[in-house]
């Protein structure tokens, strides 16, 4: 075995180790078309001595020299030049050294492939529109079988997005189209990635061909893609597909039939997709997806079962045990199914099936593994046990050289020697043995206890330790010390919150030992550098631990223990302080007797603080003010401190209200308790009536009534709306209506027997399913007038410019006349505009040059408008020339410039010229003087500083022509600038055509 002619057995071996992996062989898929001839798979192991390792294929040693594709690389097997059917299989690697060995986990090594697709030609598919279709894809031969797709529509990389309506299986590749249209048209290929190969493949192009048909028919939904029974491992995701033809597109939906969906679920993919997110065992069940449209309705139905992966519930670790002595090793796993364990001792099955060890040999030392297996995979637990016995040794653990107790105190002396088997223990003093006493105690792990120690007891102990392979011993000086005592203790202090707090501590010590002060809080340490905004020490230090409480909060109040220690002893004095404050949140405030405009509450007191509770504030809010809190009405209007209970006033019925209460004493008001469960009041009978009744107007044989809605908080109950009660002035009975909408502003009442411009009263009530509300105060409004009866009279028009006309005509005298309306007609299209009835006349704008138009006019009122007056016909003006004048000359005349043009010839669809305005005006200004002449050149003064613009155009009966401009500067210039023109659209905003003339 391992440990025959060794001394690795012994005690005194603290260096070495057996292998523990670090890194083991992995599942590797080796792609057929690499570029890389050659596969590595990994093996490392920490042991001392290094460990020598060994490979095995299929549970056969691999042998080097045999086949020189193999080469050992460190732990590393390299496999050069793989060949598929010699080297496929599973691997494992054995690490091994003089402690023992340990066995890898299995790794596969396979060779993956994707094969092209076939060449031949693929047939199209005719599909008449709103039918649904399936491509085929019908994947290559592969390895492995996880493979992603896509479809290229007519040329790569152009693929088809994906919606509610096409859908790509993961599983077979086909693509599906719900229904389809006549943008479906084109070429499809599939396109196929193996991405643990890093290879994509496509196929021939499949035509797809939709054929019209009109109407285009529906159908019902009928899934195609339908997920199988499906095993999952906990821990892991998985996705379910479903997808269905038919027209409208089906919607599909989800659920679990045992239950809700889990909750780590999300719907993607239109629908189509179920994806479950670390599955765990409850979300085993049976799922179904349900596709459904106006047509019709498919469902399918399977089941998800869920398993594991075996996992360690007890394991193993690395051991040393005396020789003799017994020793049990265990280990569980769960999973599912249930994991079978079985054990290996240095690589080879071990044939016990538990390993309970009755007096421990040398040749039970090795390295252990646990494995767990089940279908999903295995699992490995390693441990080193290690027997070892040798004589009881102090060199690693002595007995302490000097122990220090204090006077009238416990001491305690370890010895610990290493021993295997166990060493029997005894301890003497000087020359004397010791024994058992009511001071002295030797314990069972041969620890030497004194009470009450003095002077007397000072000196050297010795312990003795002896088993079957020898005897050792080793000695310590005991010296004692004066006790340490508390000579001022802490004192109980009672602060306000926001004051501070002293705890007085100090002690005497042995002169010859360091000192140091300990301050907890109800049994937790005080970290002075996270807490220190608080909490600070006594600077001076020394014999004193005074401990300073700043700005003390409430949760500062506790017991506060000092504790005097020194490397042999310690002692503790305790204090308690009070923090006053306001009181801690009420708890517990829930509502009881909920009536229409009170409820009950109760609640439960919180901390007082060291304060008594003086009183109770009880605060609402309503589903209407939201997140605004507001001091309720309570009976009694005061709520005394020792109350619990309080009833809530004038609340608004069928209200969701929520409650919280607020403590207060004579230090402040606390916070808030958490709020109440929401809960809504009571139905009543509305009480608040709609407002501001009016109306009157509209269209004739109507009358119109109006109001402002009453707001929602007061309903006070379902099925809120308004009625409507209104007579003639001189009526005695009522009529009344139902409006059902609480939001509603208005009625309208039609009635062809109502007189126009007739007196009415109106009240409006609201009312709900409790009953019916007070009427509103009563108004006076009027029914709608008619329309006028008479046409404007006298109707006639003028042409003033290519663009614009003037109408004007008789007024007619009814006093309901609101305004006229004039209208405009040429051939298909009209144009309209409204005056007052104090206006007789309008212009008319934006007509189109040399153009027929009819006029009419009507009188209207808020009833509509009354006959129309005769036609009356005009004809607009030629268009105003086009073409801007063409600037010849400028010439400085003294103090003046003269301007001159050329004449402007209009076209034949234009005008004729009757002169020209020019406009002079400051750079920079839109206004200036016009001037108007026949001539073709005028005189101006020029400007003394600054710029001028002189504007000049043609003028005719159609309006003015295009403009031509010209800059005139009052500084002297070293020579002009000659003009330039530009020929413009006069029917549109022309840019104005700037001339810059500087003159000399």
């Amino acid at each position: 075995g391992f440990w025959e002619n060794t001394d690795i057995s012994s005690c005194y071996d603290a260096t070495g180790y057996g292998p523990v992996f670090e890194d083991q062989p992995v599942d590797t898929i080796y792609p057929e078309e690499s570029p890389e001839a050659k596969i590595t798979m990994s093996c490392r192991a920490r042991a001392n001595p290094p460990a020598t390792y060994t490979w095995r294929l299929n549970s056969r040693n691999i042998d080097q020299d045999e086949d020189n594709h193999y080469t050992l690389v460190g732990g590393n097997l390299v496999i050069s030049n793989p060949i598929k059917n010699k080297h496929v299989g599973k691997y494992t690697c054995k690490a091994t050294n003089d402690y023992g060995t340990v066995v890898s986990r299995e790794a596969a090594v396979q060779f993956g492939y994707l094969d092209f697709f076939s060449s031949e030609e693929r047939e199209a598919v005719y599909v008449k529109e709103g039918q649904g279709a399936v491509l085929l894809c019908a994947p290559p031969p592969h390895y492995p079988d996880e493979l992603s797709f896509r479809w290229i529509l007519n040329e790569f990389p152009v693929f088809i997005p994906l919606d509610k309506r096409r859908f790509i299986s993961q599983t077979t590749g086909n693509l599906f189209i719900s229904k389809v249209d006549s943008s479906d048209s084109g070429n499809y290929s599939c396109f196929v990635s193996s991405a643990s190969i890093a290879k994509s493949v496509f196929s021939k192009f499949i035509p797809l061909v939709p054929l019209a048909e009109r109407p285009i028919r529906k159908y019902p939904a009928d899934i195609k893609v339908k997920f199988p029974d499906t095993f999952a491992l906990v821990g892991q995701n998985i996705t379910l597909e479903c997808f269905a033809l038919g027209n409208p597109i089906p919607q599909i939906r989800w659920r679990k039939m045992d239950g809700e969906l889990p909750a780590n679920h999300e719907v993607s993919m239109a629908g189509a997709h179920l994806q479950l997110y670390h599955v765990q065992y409850e979300d085993e069940g049976t799922y179904e997806c349900e596709a459904l449209n106006s047509k019709g309705k498919d469902w399918h139905r399977a089941r998800v079962s869920v398993e594991a992966f075996p996992e360690w519930t007890e394991s193993i670790s690395s051991t040393e045990r005396d020789i003799s002595s017994d020793y049990t090793m265990s280990c569980e796993a769960s999973g599912k199914p249930k994991p079978h364990v079985h054990w290996l001792k240095n690589g080879y099955p071990y044939d016990k099936h538990d390993l309970k060890f009755r007096g421990l040999t040398f040749e039970d030392s090795g390295m252990y593994q646990c494995r767990a297996e089940n279908r999903h995979g295995v699992i490995y637990a390693d441990a080193e046990l290690r027997v070892i016995a040798c004589a009881p040794t102090f060199e690693h653990n002595p007995v302490k050289r000097r122990i220090l107790g204090a006077k009238n105190g416990r001491v305690v002396l370890e010895c610990r020697p290493k021993a295997a088997p166990k060493a029997s223990l005894s301890w003497s003093k000087g020359s004397e043995l010791l024994f058992n006493s009511s001071r002295m105690l030797i314990w069972e792990d041969g620890s030497l206890e004194i009470l009450n120690v003095t002077r007397a007891d000072e000196g050297r102990y010795t312990c003795f330790a002896e088993n079957d392979r020898g005897k050792a011993n080793s000695t310590g000086f005991l010296s004692i010390t004066e006790a340490t005592k508390i000579t001022l203790a802490p004192s109980n202090a009672d602060v306000t919150a926001g004051e501070s707090a002293s705890m007085q501590c100090a002690a005497s010590h042995d002169s010859t030992l360091d000192i140091t002060f300990v301050w907890t809080m109800d049994g937790r340490s005080i970290d002075f550098d996270r807490d220190g905004a608080h909490y600070e020490r006594n600077p001076n230090g020394g014999s004193s631990g005074e401990l300073i409480i700043k700005n003390t909060q409430l949760n500062h109040s506790g017991r506060y223990t000092c504790t005097a220690q020194t490397p042999v002893d310690n002692v503790s004095a305790s204090a308690d302080l009070v923090v006053r404050g306001p009181p801690g949140p009420p708890g517990g405030v829930r509502v009881e007797e909920i009536r229409n405009k009170s409820v009950r509450l109760i609640w439960s007191s919180g901390a007082d603080n060291h304060s008594p509770i003086s009183k109770y504030t009880v605060q609402c809010r309503d589903w209407f003010s939201q997140e605004d809190w507001r001091d309720a009405t309570t009976s009694p209007p005061d709520v005394e401190g020792n109350a619990e209970t309080a009833t809530v006033v004038d609340l608004f019925p069928w209200t969701e209200y929520e409650f919280r209460v607020i403590a207060t004493n004579t230090l402040g008001t606390g916070d808030p308790s958490s709020p109440s469960p929401k809960v809504t009041t009571l139905e009543a009978v509305p009480v608040v009536a709609p407002s501001d009744i009016g109306g009157g107007g509209g269209t004739s044989k109507e009358l119109t009534i109006t109001w402002t809605p009453v707001q929602p908080q007061y309903y006070y109950g379902r099925n809120f709306g308004y009625i409507i009660a209104f007579k003639p002035h001189d009526v005695y009975e009522w009529m009344k209506v139902t409006v059902a909408d609480p939001e509603a502003k208005h009625y309208v009442h039609k009635d062809s027997s109502i007189p126009a411009s007739t007196e009415f009263q109106v009240k409006v009530k609201a009312f709900n399913i409790k009953g019916e509300g007070p009427y509103s105060l009563t108004a006076v409004i009027y029914s709608a007038q008619d329309v006028p009866s008479e046409a404007p009279a006298s109707v006639e028009a003028r042409a003033l410019s290519a663009t614009e006309a003037i109408v004007w005509w008789l007024p007619v005298i009814q006093h309901t006349v609101e305004g006229y309306q004039v209208m405009e007609d040429r051939e298909a299209s009209s144009q309209r505009v409204v005056v007052s009835s104090r206006e007789n006349q309008t212009r008319l704008e934006n007509m189109r040059p040399n153009s027929p138009y009819l006029i009419e006019v009507r009188a209207y009122n808020a009833a509509g408008y009354g006959p129309p007056s005769h036609h009356f016909q005009i004809y607009t003006k030629k268009a105003p020339p086009s073409r801007p004048p063409k600037i010849i000359s400028k010439k400085l005349k003294g103090t003046s410039v003269n301007i001159a043009w050329e004449h402007v010839e209009p076209l034949a669809n234009e005008s004729t010229i009757d002169g020209y305005k020019v406009l002079y005006r400051k750079a920079g200004l839109s206004t200036g003087l016009l001037y108007t002449t026949r001539k073709r050149s005028i005189d101006l003064p020029m400007p003394r500083d600054g710029d001028c613009v002189v504007e000049v155009r043609a003028h005719s009966e159609g309006g003015d022509g295009a403009v031509a401009q010209v800059r005139i500067s009052g500084k002297h210039q070293s020579k002009p600038l000659h003009p330039s023109y530009m020929t413009v659209d006069s029917t549109k905003d022309p840019p104005p055509i700037l001339y810059d003339c500087r003159l000399h």
